[in-house]
């Protein structure tokens, strides 16, 4: 069994509305089997978190024109997905951008058979949803960083085994 973990960055990317984006994701073949999440995903090569999650959002969103904050949160978590486990020390960097409209044709091949779209949320939205969200955490995680900013310091957040 591969026990490698895998380097993620992810982003909190905010509207000028302090809306969040996230994408809808499915296990591939089972789209009654969904969730929502951060866009994000594996460094590749050398690059750095920061350097992986700006061509993730790129890739996954097709925003270019962000100003990458501070890294927010990390968490470790793992899950099975596409037949394999996946173990997954995940970085969260903050993101602002002013630009709402979206292009996902930079989707993998993954991705085009597990991600079936993307939208931005409220802060209320995300709290009112009973629609499940990764890190699970994140609606109040949210509503933390809308009312107190960023933490000076990184949160660790709780692992995560799904």
């Amino acid at each position: 069994m591969d026990t490698e973990v895998r380097k993620v960055a992810r982003v909190v990317l905010l509207d000028p509305e302090d809306r969040i984006l996230l994408l809808h994701g499915h296990e591939p073949g089972n789209a009654a089997e969904s969730w929502w999440f951060t866009p994000g995903g594996g460094l590749e090569g050398d690059e750095t978190r920061e350097e992986a999650a700006a061509r993730e959002l790129v890739e996954e969103t097709g925003i270019t024109d962000v100003t990458l904050g501070p890294l927010l949160w990390t968490r470790k978590c793992s899950f099975l997905f596409d037949g394999r486990r996946w173990d997954q020390d995940e970085w969260y960097f903050l993101a602002r951008t002013t630009r709402t409209d979206t292009d996902q044709t930079g989707l993998t091949e993954l991705e085009l058979r597990s991600v079936d779209g993307l939208r931005w949320w409220t802060s209320t939205e995300l709290l009112a949803t009973r629609e499940t969200v990764y890190p699970t955490r994140l609606a109040g995680l949210l509503r933390t960083l809308l009312d107190e900013g960023p933490p000076s310091v990184p949160l660790v957040l709780d692992p995560e085994i799904v």
